[in-house]
């Protein structure tokens, strides 16, 4: 008889530490020893216990990929973005883990139609005549394991090309530049970067930014070309380690911003780059809990900073101020702070305005235009559905007259359009194609209101196919969460996930206290000594939907990373009855431990989120009342799967691998607890779409037999 498997054991090797009186005993922190190999064979052999138990599930994992992959265009392209008198766009290949960057003139400079390229062009074939291939990143990326663009950017001049690579998953890049002309790369090695390249109007130099021991972001080079980097021009230093720093360019190309900010307060300086003899300007030194930006912009033939704050309400405000060092006293409204509408942010162009912001939980574009007097008429571009997501993005030129924006939903996919200022119309350009006999209408979308035990009215975003919920049964969900930093997660489109709906399965998306989608009070309720909103709205939405028949306790499963990692841990102390699965993925659950060191990545940034439970007596309290790894419980806890990478720089692995060592040696009952680590990856998992689809497919496939519908074959359109 064939024997089953046993999980690996850490053993017990106590740390005690006392701190506000009070004592603490870590039991497995020996496990941050990552160079141990000691620690490195356990790790391993989770992995070989995670495959084993899992063994089961290997062609439903095969499936699954095969299922995102014939839905994939794999051979195709994106829609083509104008500035400075080219078309961008980017390619893919079938066949091939990564893409490429490529341009073609501009042939007529009053038509800003993009061109159509050829989806099917083959890859040694341009796709628009004229192409210019201007980085192919499988050529970059072979010979690594890992590989991730931290970005590129052209000299004003078009003359170089600079782009930065990380190979190992810590996100530590290092920046190379080529002569475009004759495809040279030069000698210029710029290592140990955060990002990617700010080019200077000269053409000759470039901005970088590096981080310290703590990886924050506190310093801003100048790289000169031609010279190493040990004589770079150290522009900037950030001392205050509340702080993080970085720069960037206008959109305008005049002005050259370094933005010191933390998460209550910022301040911007400006170079203007016009004039030869100007030096870094302050314009408005930091003010504890005053946040604001700057976006230049003429207004009615003056140029004027827009400053979007939060001096006048914490939803901020839309104001105008000089070019010149300005306090608020000196910042003229634009668009007032409105209590029930969060504005985020602001992009100027020469004939108008685009404003970003949210409300009742949905995002919203709002156009204000411009004349030759001022300001014009302020009016939105609206959207008839009930649960979608929009923003503009891909809108270089200063001077374009449409502005290029995203558009999605959880049942439609991602949707580029350009909206015509001058005309008012909104022109569908292209929508991802999702092959296979994909028809959105075979899915029905649903935002829920859910009362939460203190009274606040918390939103859901609900999606799952017609015809399953037609036949009046629950249906096994997957609930996803975050609740953190103010990041909101809106709701988008998968391709992976019409594998779990097709065969049954409903997905939703809490939208729980610590992010932003109901505004800045959304935020500020779900952290600090609030922190415990965000627990108690996961559990309260999942309760409801249990006890209103969209599911049921026995096929719910819940899934977050990160920070929601850590609200995976949290609910599943508070609530282990409700889940018939947890996915964790690199998460948060060691947070006091991390909180208490001072020296982790990040630490010290993170006390105005959680607090500094070092030095103050009440945040270590509350603390220790919700950290996941501190509140194991001998309970029987649900089916647990954590996964992690082994570089992950933001979330170490070690705290999941501490925490699921000690459910094993705590829990009762099941005792299903699994460990997956990526040994050549980091904070956002694997790179390259093919293994990142292998890495869903293996998620997936654990969700669906958590559910019980890893037997049960996907719908086709025709079901």
């Amino acid at each position: 008889m064939e024997l089953e498997v046993q999980p690996p054991v850490a053993e017990r090797r106590p740390v005690t530490r006392e701190l506000h009186g009070l004592t603490r005993v870590d039991d497995y922190e020996w496990l941050r020893e990552k160079e141990n190999p000691e620690v490195l064979a356990h790790l391993e052999a989770e992995n070989a216990f995670t495959e084993a138990r899992t063994a089961h599930l290997a062609d439903l994992r095969a499936t699954l990929f095969d299922e995102v992959k014939n839905r994939v265009q794999e051979t195709d392209l994106s829609v083509p973005t104008r500035s400075r008198g080219w078309w961008f766009y980017s390619r893919t290949f079938e066949g091939k883990e990564y893409g490429a960057s490529c341009r073609v003139p501009v042939t007529d400079p009053e038509d800003w139609t993009p061109p159509t390229p050829d989806a099917a062009a083959h890859p040694d074939q341009p796709a628009l005549p004229g192409e210019q291939v201007l980085l192919d990143l499988n050529e970059l990326a072979e010979g690594h394991d890992f590989f991730s663009l931290g970005g590129s950017a052209l000299s004003l001049d078009d003359r170089y090309l600079a782009w930065s690579v990380d190979t190992e998953g810590d996100e530590r890049y290092t920046i190379r530049v080529k002569e475009l002309a004759t495809g040279t790369v030069l000698d210029d090695v710029v290592e140990g970067v955060l990002g990617g390249a700010t080019w200077h109007p000269d053409g000759t130099s470039f901005y970088y930014n590096t981080v310290d021991d703590a990886w924050r972001a506190d310093k801003i080079w100048r790289h000169r070309l031609g010279t190493p980097q040990s004589e770079d021009e150290l522009v900037f230093h950030e001392s205050d380690q509340l702080f993080w720093t970085g720069l960037g360019r206008s959109r305008d190309n005049r002005f050259l911003f370094i933005v010191s900010g933390s998460k209550t307060t910022s301040e911007w300086s400006y170079l203007d780059t016009t004039d030869p003899d100007a030096t870094w300007t302050l314009f408005h030194p930091r003010t504890t809990g005053l946040e604001y930006g700057l976006e230049p912009a003429v207004i009615g033939g003056e140029s004027v900073f827009l400053v979007m704050h939060n001096a006048t309400g914490a939803n901020f405000e839309l104001a105008s101020a000089p070019v010149a060092p300005t306090g608020p006293d000196g910042w003229t409204p634009v668009i007032a702070h409105d209590e029930s509408v969060r504005l985020e942010e602001v992009d100027a162009f020469a004939t108008h305005l685009v404003v970003q912001q949210r409300a009742e939980g949905l995002t919203q574009l709002a156009i204000v235009e411009l004349t030759d007097d001022g300001l014009g008429e302020t009016y939105p571009i609206a959207f008839d559905r009930e649960v979608y997501t929009v923003g503009a993005s891909g809108n270089p030129d200063f001077h374009q007259p449409t502005v290029r924006l995203g558009w999605t939903s959880m049942a439609v996919p991602s949707s580029v359009y350009d909206y015509d200022v001058r005309t008012r119309e909104l022109t569908l350009l292209r929508r991802t194609p999702v092959l296979g006999g994909f028809d959105p209408d075979l899915y029905e979308e649903h935002r829920i209101w859910v009362t939460a035990r203190d009274g606040e009215q918390v939103p859901v975003s609900l999606v799952c196919r017609t015809d399953v919920r037609a036949e009046g049964r629950p249906m096994p969900t997957l609930l996803y969460g975050y609740g953190s930093y103010e990041s909101s997660v809106d709701p988008y489109f998968s391709v992976p996930r019409l594998s779990l709906m097709d065969r049954g399965a409903a997905f939703a998306i809490a939208h729980v206290r610590g992010g932003g989608e109901m505004g800045r009070r959304w935020y500020e309720q779900g952290k600090l000594n609030h922190k415990t909103n965000t627990f108690n709205d996961f559990v309260d939405v999942a309760r409801h939907l249990v006890t209103e028949g969209w599911t049921t306790a026995e096929t719910l499963v819940a899934e977050g990373g990160s920070a929601g990692g850590l609200l995976m841990g949290a609910v599943v102390n508070q609530a282990p009855e409700l889940f018939a699965g947890i996915v964790a993925d690199v998460p948060f659950v060691d947070a006091l431990t991390t909180m208490l060191d001072s020296t982790l990545p990040l630490t010290i940034g993170e006390y105005e989120e959680w607090g500094n439970p070092e030095a103050e007596a009440e945040v270590y309290a509350l603390m220790a009342s919700y950290a996941p790894y501190d509140n194991v419980a001998a309970v029987d806890y649900p089916p647990i799967l954590a996964e992690t990478s082994l570089n992950d720089t933001r979330v170490l692995y070690v705290e999941p691998a501490k925490w699921i060592a000690k459910l094993r040696a705590t829990a009762v009952g099941r005792r299903d607890f699994l460990l997956r680590i990526e040994m050549a990856a980091g904070h956002g998992g694997v790179s390259g779409r093919y293994k990142a689809w292998h890495d869903r497919a293996f998620s997936t496939a654990w969700i669906l037999d958590r559910m019980g519908l890893a037997q049960v074959p996907p719908r086709s359109a025709q079901d």
